[in-house]
């Protein structure tokens, strides 16, 4: 259900505080035993005579048998990330990949290279890497491994024993193929209503998007245009002898209010505006893997087509259709077991930053109502007093 109603689903012993709520989803959802650790960090520009393009740091720690060392540290670049989701989506076309942050700057975001991008990429990066290690199968395929561990000339000979180029466009070709023969025959039930919750969350998780990004628009706006109030105030002060004061604690008060404005802002960039726009890119995966799965099941289903129009070769037929079957019911398990776990995880992430964004807001009105409550305290107080002066023979 798309529209999170799980999100009430609470005790009747839990706290009601919404740090409290934030505070029990991360010790139930974090596993009891982890063996893996990663840390994207450090990046660094590199410029060359063709290019100029930043690596990141990666630092593994990890208790694992399979591993060599307990720590390796190797320097990534982007597209070395992109490698590794693709590798990924071809051993696992069933699984739910973790999305990448995309590789152009989107409108109305920082110019490419600067601080403020560079920052927001590596997080997406750490988070990339650790929805993968914390994945149950993802986090033990082999090219994840060599990602983790290979310096950079172990890994640009790995990536060369790639499938060739012959191979990679055989696989377009069929699932191009796959695709124009339209729809499958037999889809069950379950993927079809898979299919129809991402159609409704696509428009939900969209629309999403479209506000927030017009919310923190709009808030920076307005912190821009009070961010010009202060200084008015300050300098009428000084051309206003019996109201200066009660100006200057004006443009105090509107200062104060700009900071928490600010850091509300920042609130909203660094909470709301990743996850949301996350699950975008999460909608496009997901409809491509419900996509591979249709085409896995309308390649066994062609076959079996086949077989029924031919007269002979039926023993050849009924091989490769049962290789097809199982193929197609791996497919389906697989799906499955990710689909709930998204599912989870997606709901988990969803009341984690609403209810921070709520708390967020929360704290940025009781902190401006302080502040002019404050101030019209401070006035009623000298208001009182000279009443009290007039009134004196």
């Amino acid at each position: 259900d798309t529209s999170l109603a799980e999100a009430n689903s609470f005790s009747p012993s839990m706290p009601i505080s919404p740090s409290s709520m934030i505070n029990q989803y991360k010790f139930e959802d974090e596993p009891e035993l982890r063996d893996l650790f990663i840390a994207v960090d450090d990046p660094e520009s590199h410029i060359t005579a063709i290019e100029t393009f930043i690596t990141y740091r990666v630092v593994t720690k990890t208790s694992r048998g399979e591993f060599d060392s307990s720590e390796y540290e190797v320097r990534r670049r982007y597209q070395d990330f992109l490698w590794l989701k693709s590798k990924l989506e071809e051993a696992h076309p069933t699984l739910i990949i973790p999305p990448l942050p995309e590789k152009f700057v989107m409108k109305g975001m920082v110019e490419r290279f600067s601080d403020e991008f560079i920052e927001t990429r590596r997080k997406a990066l750490h988070k990339f890497l650790n929805r993968v290690a914390d994945h149950p199968t993802l986090t033990f395929n082999e090219d994840f491994k060599i990602f983790l561990t290979a310096q950079a000339w172990e890994l640009s000979s790995h990536k060369k024993q790639g499938p060739g180029l012959l191979s990679r466009v055989g696989q377009t070709i069929r699932a191009v193929a796959s695709s124009v023969r339209g729809g499958v025959k037999n889809r069950p039930e379950m993927f079809t209503e898979m299919n129809h919750y991402m159609e409704t969350f696509s428009e939900k998780i969209n629309t999403l998007d479209k506000i927030a990004h017009r919310i923190y628009k709009e808030e920076r706006e307005y912190f821009n245009e009070m961010k010009e109030y202060g200084p008015i105030h300050t300098l009428w002060s000084a051309s206003e002898e019996d109201i200066a004061d009660s100006l200057k604690d004006v443009a105090s008060c509107i200062d104060k209010c700009c900071k928490a404005t600010e850091k509300r802002m920042a609130g909203l960039s660094e909470i709301l505006l990743p996850i949301l726009h996350e699950y975008v890119l999460y909608n496009e995966i997901l409809m491509g893997v419900l996509k591979r799965r249709d085409q896995i099941q309308g390649e066994l289903e062609s076959r079996v087509d086949a077989l029924a129009n031919k007269k002979t070769e039926k023993d050849l037929f009924s091989e490769e259709i049962g290789k097809l079957e199982d193929k197609v019911e791996c497919a389906n398990n697989a799906l499955k077991a990710d689909w709930d776990r998204w599912k989870q995880n997606m709901q988990c992430d969803m009341r984690s930053t609403f209810t921070n964004v709520a708390e967020n807001n929360l704290h940025y009105y009781e902190e401006c109502l302080a502040t002019w409550e404050s101030f019209l305290a401070s006035q009623t107080v000298d208001f009182h007093v000279e009443e009290d002066s007039e009134d004196r023979p």
